[in-house]
């Protein structure tokens, strides 16, 4: 009996936003590398800019505009370019860095951090050179870093030398190192409870690695026979992991592979013959995939389902002529649901600035659809750092999307401060203590 399947999301449809909806005059960083180009909050997003000290813009969401080099607010302190950036899962403010110059820099964006106005102008700002702390430990350029999904302040990190690396960004230390990759780091994905983290290589194998302690647990040989960037997605708590690359033919290609048994793929999904690297983003809470081309103007959506014939085709997805240089997905928290926005991706073009597209499921009610939104990830920590040194698994700590249930998701949020923040309270203790000393020795009193 034929059955046909239904979907929630089956009619997600993405519309191109008006101009004054966009983010532009941005003189984008010439450096190249397997590295998305762009990340975001759900406050905040961030790229590179061309010019000496890695400078980095950091725009807001809600104030959409143009973008001026020299007047505007920018992210600066590093002594190379930028190569990748992230920001903390549970600090919207907080943006890890990294660089040519072989460091990570952590930096705290300001509240009133506000480059373009409510007009869409431009406002002078200052620049931001003080970073919160300095990652030092690998030798050549950072490639690629990732923050723990459930871990408070855990940043796993990839370099040239060959290594990943697993800090403690509250110590400043790392605390398991891999240096065994054999060549460059294409990709560098954590599973959704941060217990283990899987890279992609130019050695063609794809590494499931214990995250605390820096070993493989697993590997595939060859996922993809062609020589495009291979980039993973770990699908949820499903034990399933989704790769692409492509073919010896050089066809890009979809593969879904079962974490319990990576001698074979369970799907082989040949998507097109372009030659741009495919970029996958998954939402764990719909089990949607955004499949988005470097140099194409396409996003296809799929969905994702636990059995087979495991991905489904969304209608047409989002088409455009304007070719995409990197893309990014903005945190559920930042969605507005009331508009039925099931997802943002944040995409970053060569002349057309940022082009924000929100995908939405068509509903007739004004009402919270609770059914397209279930719980998300808060910006609540599952646990510490020590607790997950120790071992300890846990999911993500989640919260409701609907607006009126807003006073309920509480957030703990731990403050940060610069060296030179620091310095300044500790210079104000000694005078405070200089001048009590002082008394005491005028009042004859021991101390």
């Amino acid at each position: 009996m034929f059955k046909l399947r239904t979907s929630k999301y089956r009619h997600v449809f993405c519309d191109d936003p008006k101009p004054e909806h966009t983010f532009t005059g941005y003189r984008l960083s010439t450096v190249t590398g397997d590295q998305a180009y762009i990340s975001a909050s759900a406050k905040y997003f961030s790229l590179a800019l061309s010019g000496g000290g890695g400078p980095v813009a950091v725009g807001r969401h809600d104030r959409p505009g143009r973008f001026e080099i020299g007047r505007c607010s920018i992210v600066q302190g590093h002594k190379g370019s930028v190569l990748d950036m992230d920001w903390n899962p549970f600090d919207d403010s907080m943006l890890a860095t990294a660089s040519e110059d072989t460091t990570i820099k952590l930096w705290g964006i300001p509240d009133e951090w506000e480059p373009t106005g409510e007009d869409g102008n431009a406002k002078s700002g200052e620049r931001l050179s003080d970073s919160l702390t300095d990652l030092v430990g690998h030798r050549k350029k950072v490639t690629l870093l990732k923050f723990n999904p459930t871990a408070a302040n855990v940043l796993a990190s990839t370099s040239a030398d060959y290594t990943v690396r697993v800090w403690d960004i509250e110590k400043g230390e790392a605390v398991s190192t891999f240096s065994d990759m054999g060549d460059l780091t294409q990709d560098l994905i954590w599973d959704v409870r941060g217990d283990s983290y899987a890279t992609s290589c130019k050695d063609k194998t794809v590494r499931i690695m214990d995250a605390r302690l820096g070993t493989v647990a697993s590997s595939i040989d060859t996922p993809h026979e062609g020589l495009k960037s291979v980039k993973l997605v770990f699908l949820g708590e499903t034990g399933k992991l989704l790769s692409v690359g492509a073919s010896k033919q050089s066809a890009r290609e979809l593969k879904i592979w079962d974490l319990k048994n990576l001698e074979k793929p369970l799907l082989t999904e040949k998507i097109d013959t372009a030659s741009g690297v495919l970029m996958p983003m998954y939402d764990c809470d719909t089990n949607v995939i955004y499949l988005s081309g470097k140099g194409d103007g396409i996003i296809r959506p799929y969905e994702f389902e636990d059995k087979a014939p495991y991905l489904h085709k969304l209608n047409d997805g989002y088409r455009s002529t304007v070719p995409t240089k990197g893309i990014c997905m903005v945190p559920k928290r930042g969605l507005d649901v009331m508009k039925c926005e099931s997802a943002r991706l944040l995409k970053l073009t060569n002349n057309q600035g940022v082009i924000p597209l929100s995908f939405v499921v068509p509903r007739k009610s004004d009402a919270f659809q609770d059914d397209i939104f279930p719980d998300c990830s808060s910006c609540n920590p599952a646990h510490t750092c020590e607790e997950w040194m120790a071992g300890s698994s846990k999911p993500p700590e989640t919260m409701c999307l609907d607006p009126a249930q807003a006073g309920s998701n509480k957030t703990k949020k731990k403050t940060f401060k610069t060296v030179a923040q620091l310095q300044k309270e500790v210079d104000e203790a000694n005078k405070r203590i200089e001048y009590l000393e002082q008394k005491l020795t005028e009042n004859n009193i021991a101390f």
